[in-house]
């Protein structure tokens, strides 16, 4: 006789209260307490020393005000010192635009594995090794006794300095130059060259579209205000930058940077040290006007990337 088991309990669901109502998040002052570090940053490090360096031009030595500093912006040397600086950003920034550009349209055809990881790595490297290092190692590969100089004169009977020792005054900037702003507009680029979908050019080939209409018609516009966006970066970064062209050309200021060490340190221009403030002065000109026109660019790209 089979003896039938005894049932089990059943389980009795408790009546589910209703959810309070959730109180709206009120914005609290958490965030913007984390914020002060930053702040704090940028007020003592940027924006004091700014202040101060440009209000010193509209003083001379004895602590007078005057205007004869910012008056020696006309000066044609100092304008010829702009012009070198300005032919140097834009010669740099539009070569290393265009390769960095070829470099990120190769990358998109890598898929995220070790190649495009290690290009990556390397670019946001490379675009940091400015200064003393980048002087140095252009020093010791074409220098005057550089390892590739040596290899080229004694191999093929080659001297690249047979017109002058050109790796120390202003055409020698232009190679380091390039050399920091390619990974650089790799890193400023790659995200909008890798926002393009790839339904865009599957839609153009079931349209009957060709490879060249999808980049005449949609890829070239999607992308020219990023293009010209990091262009203007790219610009900003060759126009401040000192300590590479410090290193390399240790005789004569042919850029504005080295006229303001210049203005500061030179033994010749006694009492004209706060000419480096008027100098100052006309740099945070030029780069507030590109940096205005960066944003409005900026702008208009980041449509595309939402």
């Amino acid at each position: 006789m089979t003896v039938a088991a005894p049932a089990a309990p059943v389980a009795v669901a408790e009546p589910v209260s209703p959810a309070p109502p959730r109180r709206p998040v009120r914005p609290g002052t958490s965030p913007v307490l984390g914020l002060v570090p930053f702040a704090a940053y940028v007020l003592l490090f940027l924006a004091l020393p700014t202040v101060l360096a440009v209000a010193s031009g509209f003083f001379d030595g004895d602590g007078a005000f005057t205007l004869a500093n910012v008056a020696a912006l006309g000066d044609p040397v100092i304008v010829a010192t702009f012009a070198n600086s300005a032919w140097l950003s834009v010669l740099t920034a539009v070569v290393g635009a265009l390769i960095g550009a070829l470099a990120c349209y190769a990358l998109v055809g890598l898929e995220h594995g070790r190649a495009r990881s290690l290009v990556d790595a390397a670019s946001g490297v490379l675009a940091q090794f400015g200064g003393v290092m980048l002087a140095f190692a252009f020093i010791a590969t074409i220098g005057i006794q550089g390892l590739v100089t040596v290899w080229l004169r004694d191999t093929f009977g080659i001297d690249i300095f047979a017109e002058g020792a050109w790796i120390y005054g202003l055409p020698g900037l232009v190679l380091p130059y390039i050399y920091f702003q390619v990974p650089l507009m790799i890193i400023t680029f790659m995200p909008a060259m890798s926002a393009l979908k790839p339904q865009w050019a599957e839609a153009n080939l079931t349209l009957g579209g060709t490879r060249t209409g999808f980049w005449l018609h949609v890829g070239v516009p999607v992308l020219a205000p990023s293009f010209f966006a990091s262009l203007l970066l790219l610009f900003a970064n060759a126009f401040s930058s000192y300590a590479t062209a410090a290193a390399l050309a240790s005789q004569g200021s042919q850029i504005v940077p080295l006229q303001i060490r210049t203005a500061l340190t030179s033994e010749t221009m006694l009492g004209r040290e706060n000419l480096a403030g008027a100098l100052a002065l006309g740099m945070i000109l030029v780069m507030t006007v590109t940096m205005w026109a960066y944003s409005l660019v900026q702008r208009r790209a980041a449509r595309w990337q939402r």
